[in-house]
């Protein structure tokens, strides 16, 4: 069967012989789900099924989903290439049960799949259970262990027990339970019997890649808590997962996932492109072997062809599921996929010109037919490859080449920390993976005597002549490691593998102390969220158990006061009666009510804040909402009193809201101005709407031009000033989403009834005739937040910022109401205050440039106006720069050196053997400080020179020593730093010669003050 086939087959089996509903995969790029870097598992879409925060409409799912493993605690990145079945990306088959079946349906299916439909030989496959864990409770799995042997007549020998490899966890809270897995051994059966007769069981979960696990059945029955117990769940459900590339190995009759017809069209590419040839091959083990790939450059180039294809799908999925390469998050673990590739492809293929974007199309063809998604616009791929593979070729040989010197030094170090280690200054041939024999001993390759011009190669081997020496494996220092890293784009595991392909480590702690240090400089560092803001499985069911209905929040779309009662109250830990206490007043407490006009933080619009007040007047200062399994939990602290549950309470809203729904509104008209200035390729990639500011981020790839800035800000006015009102209403999704122009987010999941905001058309004209032209005319997205009456009541637009997030994607920032009206009328001050510093004489430029900067200082200006007063700038100082040219030219010659020099050195005290020359040069530009510098270097002989000048607010520097001082401990470069500092500037330079400038005129006279102690207290 090809692999079209099985996965085919796969999926009729669940939904036509056994009424699963089919569920097309999620996106790779989790859009609901931050704890996420990449999809990762079958399981992920169903999170909230099985945290009780959601309902389907069906209780039993199949599907094939698209994964990713390269970051996070799955990460399989550095296996890949290596092992016969690790890649970045793959498919899982699955099938799910929801409250349905359990461990007996879910293992009958299983088997029938296994050895009906696929004739898989039923005495060659192997299980295993959970062997349990008295400490918490849970004990050992001998229900499904007697499920198979009842179901498939499984003997004791084929069912193992293991630990925690056979208890699956969604993370360290949440669902979790014992699984079974299903393994294949597709050992010669000589060695079967073997360990047949021998009493041997086959090796089950180990190294062999020959018994491998085909498929893993998860019985979801647990939650685990906060405190590492565990709670019996409400529902049991079932998620199963099976490799669709190992299945496929298996049934094609292979011996690695690579082998599998899906690869062949990568192949055929990468031999096109490289000239070689793959030829399958692979170490013993799953592992770095360093050894063996030193020895064999056929298995170094069939690796470099395994990473290269496999990281060429994974980027074409994540791309076009909406990712793009950044400097952080999973855009950064996309970039290291990316340069990973380009090394490999670069050092053992030979391909110095970009190529990883020629396999897109290759993905596209081999696997379009199964997500169809991949050809919406694999152009847009195509060129983010290109770009990135651009990028960081003009960086790699220098990178490889600053890599190649690391690894020169912390071989020597290792050598010399080596006892009775001898250096012998002769030629060996002991590089490239061979060496000359122990009886012959070994020698390093150098020229002459000095060590920084040692001629060895650390390519491969070097383990193998290491032993020898009875010499520990070098260690790339950290900061080596962090200088490849932030200097030129090495991610760690690049580093990290490079010096394994050579028998090297890395000093891993070292290089995380430093990027821990850079992180807390830039401001970056660990975060979290307060629990306060969710509700776990366990206490969803409590709260369902106990007929806490789901909060109606309906009220939000009026904001006016409310009259409700409080249901519940939890403190991030239980839920408790009531909210009194210290410690729960100071640890803040979320109060869930019946009903309520708040919104919770929802679609980038931020929760509302308030009050909730009880007519006994306890008061509760609300400071964000947020939802939770369609519970609103009011975030806050106590101000009086306490509330216990069943009390009535007023919810009323702070007056930001108003605020808040202006930047809502305006946010709907930008994006789709947007579209209409930049095309079709603009799609939404994220927003924050609060009271002071809207923030939009979406897809395209370079700055906004004047001319568009501007365009985006009048269509959005003119909206505004049309008057539009704002219609919002329910529709069934299938019918909304025909609706000419409407916008949606890339990835989103949207429920069968979507709202619908549209700015000028009633919705139900939209929906009575979709397809008209005329409403791409009209902002219409799905949105489920608060919205004004009419786009009027914005009262304005202005963008203040524009810049880029991430490769392809940009950010604008705009105000609204009286801001933007505050904005606009600074702009047109600056505006005035442009114009006339146009007309100043040049002579004043650096005040009129001064004052400039501090009025774009001085607050928030739109864009366009920052961007015209930049310009104005730079040609104002542009002027100023020729003006000074030409005076500077013209006061040159009022200097007589030879007259300067002779009296300086007349009034110069001894200094040592030499003079010391320390003055001011009134009116000198540098040029002339250096000329008379000169002059006196030649009638001194012996001299310490420091001149000083102030011309047009700048302060200027130069010094000279000669070498007698410089060995008395006097150096130009930190003897002119020192005297730079007393007027604010710094410079430095050569013991011999240094410049440098100052700020501040007055404190010159300070200044050589501070050259002269200098040099008296250095030189005695």
């Amino acid at each position: 069967m090809t692999s079209a086939q099985i996965r085919k087959q796969f999926i009729d089996f669940f939904v036509q012989k056994h009424g699963h509903t089919f569920v097309p995969s999620s996106p790779v790029v989790p859009v609901d789900d931050p704890t996420l870097l990449f999809t990762n598992a079958g399981m992920n879409q169903f999170k909230p099924i099985f945290l009780g925060t959601e309902r389907r409409p069906y209780t039993r799912a199949a599907n094939t989903q698209k994964c990713i493993r390269a970051g996070g605690k799955h990460n399989d990145l550095d296996d890949v290439g290596r092992s016969r079945r690790h890649h970045t990306f793959f498919e899982m088959l699955g099938n799910w049960s929801f409250g349905d079946y359990f461990k007996q349906g879910a293992i009958e299916m299983a088997w029938e799949l296994l050895t009906k439909v696929w004739k898989l030989d039923p005495t060659r496959l192997h299980v295993s259970c959970y062997q349990g864990d008295e400490a918490h409770g849970v004990p050992r799995d001998t229900e499904a262990a007697n499920i198979w042997k009842q179901v498939a007549g499984l003997p004791d020998d084929h069912i193992h027990y293991f630990g925690k490899d056979n208890f699956w966890e969604m993370g360290e809270t949440g669902p979790c339970g014992p699984c079974t897995e299903i393994y294949v051994d597709r050992r010669p059966q000589s060695e079967v019997d073997a360990d047949r007769a021998a009493g041997r069981r086959a090796p089950v979960n180990g190294e062999d890649p020959r018994v491998m696990e085909i498929w893993n059945l998860v019985f979801i029955q647990y939650n685990r808590n906060p405190d590492r117990t565990l709670t019996v769940l409400p529902s049991q459900h079932v998620d199963t997962g099976m490799g669709f590339e190992r299945i496929t190995q298996v049934l094609q009759d292979v011996d690695s996932n690579y082998s599998i017809d899906l690869w062949d069209p990568f192949w055929a590419k990468l031999k096109e492109l490289s000239g070689h040839t793959y030829s399958g091959k692979f170490t013993k083990t799953n592992s770095v072997d360093a050894v063996a790939e030193a020895a064999d450059e056929g298995l170094r180039k069939d690796i470099a062809f395994r990473v290269i294809a496999d990281h060429a799908r994974c980027l074409t999925f994540a791309l076009t599921d909406g990712a793009v390469p950044s400097n952080e998050g999973r855009g950064y673990v996309l970039r290291r996929i990316l340069r990973r590739a380009v090394r490999f492809g670069r050092q053992q293929l030979g391909l110095r010109e970009p190529f990883l974007h020629t396999l897109v199309p290759i993905v596209v063809d081999s696997m379009g037919e199964a997500f169809p998604e991949l050809r919406k616009n694999p152009k847009h791929v195509t060129e983010l490859v290109k770009d990135e593979e651009v990028s960081f070729g003009k960086t790699l040989d220098r990178g490889i080449k600053l890599f190649e010197e690391a690894a020169i030094r912390a071989i020597i170090s290792a050598i010399e920390s080596a006892e009775g280690t001898e250096f012998v200054a002769q030629k060996a041939n002991v590089v490239g993976g061979t060496t000359s024999g122990k009886d012959s001993g070994f020698r390093l390759v150098f020229r002459g005597l000095n060590r920084s011009e040692w001629e060895f190669d650390p390519v491969y081997g070097l383990s193998d002549i290491l032993n020898e020496l009875n010499v520990r494996p070098p260690e790339i220092s950290g900061s080596d490691a962090f200088k490849l890293h932030d200097t030129y784009g090495f991610p760690i595991d690049l580093t990290r593998i490079m010096a394994e392909e050579r028998g090297m480590t890395v000093d891993l702690a070292g290089y995380e102390k430093l990027m821990d240090d850079a992180k807390k400089i830039s401001g970056g560092g660990p975060g979290g969220e307060s629990r306060l803001f969710e509700l776990p499985p366990d206490v969803l069911a409590e709260l369902h158990k106990t007929g806490v209905a789901p909060t109606d929040d309906s009220y939000k779309f009026n904001a006016a006061p409310i009259g409700a009662t409080v249901k519940a109250i939890w403190d991030g830990h239980r839920l408790i009666p009531h909210t009194h206490g210290a410690e729960a007043a100071a640890a803040g407490v979320a109060v869930v009510l019946d009903r309520t006009c708040f919104y919770a933080e929802m679609g980038g619009q931020v929760g509302d804040t308030g009050e909730l007040r009880s007519p006994g007047g306890a008061v509760m200062a609300v400071e964000t909402t947020r939802s939770a399994g369609g519970y609103v939990l009011h975030v806050g602290h106590m101000e009086e009193g306490h509330f216990s549950v069943g009390d009535h309470v007023t919810g009323t809203l702070a007056g930001v809201r108003p605020r808040t729904e202006r930047n809502h509104t305006a946010t709907h008209l930008a994006n789709w101005a947007l579209r209409e200035v930049l095309g079709e390729g603009v799609q939404q990639k994220g927003s924050l709407v609060d009271p002071d500011k809207l923030r939009f981020d979406f897809s395209h790839g370079q700055s906004l031009a004047e001319a568009e800035l501007a365009r985006v800000e009048e269509l959005v006015n003119q909206d505004i000033a049309r008057k539009l009102p704002v219609y919002a209403q329910e529709a069934p999704q299938e019918q909304a989403l025909k609706i000419n122009g409407l916008r949606a987010v890339f990835g989103e999941k949207y429920p069968p009834m979507v709202r619908v905001v549209s700015i000028g058309v009633p919705v139900a004209d939209l929906l009575k005739d979709p397809a008209n032209s005329k409403w791409r005319q009209f902002s219409v997205e799905f949105c489920g937040g608060t919205h004004l009456k009419n786009a009027a009541d914005a009262g304005g637009f202005v963008i203040t910022a524009e810049e880029s997030v991430s490769k392809g994607i940009r950010r604008i920032v705009a105000l609204t109401g009286d801001a933007a009206r505050e904005v606009v009328s600074r702009g047109e001050s600056v505006e005035t205050q442009l114009e006339s510093a146009k007309g100043k004489p040049d002579a004043e430029l650096p005040t009129v440039i001064a004052e400039l900067h501090k009025s774009i200082g001085a607050g928030d200006l739109s864009l366009r106006t920052r961007r015209r007063a930049q310009a104005t700038i730079a040609e104002l100082q542009d002027r100023y720069k020729k003006w000074e040219k030409t005076n500077r030219a013209q006061s040159a010659a009022k200097i007589d050196v030879a007259e300067i020099s002779a009296k300086l050195l007349s009034d110069a005290p001894a200094l040592g053997p030499g003079k010391l020359v320390v003055g001011e040069v009134a009116g000198a530009t540098p040029e002339q400080l250096l000329s008379v510098t000169d002059s006196l270097k030649k009638k001194a002989g012996s001299y310490a020179v420091l001149l000083g000048s102030a011309v047009d607010a700048k302060v200027s520097f130069v010094a000279a020593v000669s070498d007698d001082l410089i060995a008395q401990g006097l150096k130009a470069g930190d003897w002119i730093r020192e005297a730079a500092k007393a007027t604010g500037g710094g410079g430095g330079g050569r013991p011999q010669l240094a410049q440098a400038g100052g700020k501040d005129p007055a404190k010159l006279p300070d200044a050589l003050k501070v050259a002269s102690d200098f040099a008296m207290k250095t030189v005695r």
